[in-house]
């Protein structure tokens, strides 16, 4: 089997298996500490979804518990 490396996604060093480390997904415990530092920072964002994306909604004439056919 071959082994593929990953890059850490703070510093872009190749990290080694999560067997191998402990930190994995990261390089190391510091990269593991400044990519929460940014989180709890709010650097990183989900993108918020538009309410015309909003898949698990239907409209109100269409709702099977609120039809007229009971």
């Amino acid at each position: 089997m071959s082994k593929t490396l990953k890059e850490c996604a703070v510093c872009q060093k190749p990290v080694a298996s999560r067997a191998e480390n402990p930190a994995f997904p990261f390089c190391s415990k510091r990269c593991r500490m400044v990519d929460l530092g940014r989180w709890l920072g709010e650097e990183y964002r989900v993108p918020a979804r538009q309410t015309d994306e909003q898949e698990d909604e239907l409209p109100a004439d269409q709702h099977p518990e609120r039809g007229g056919d009971a």
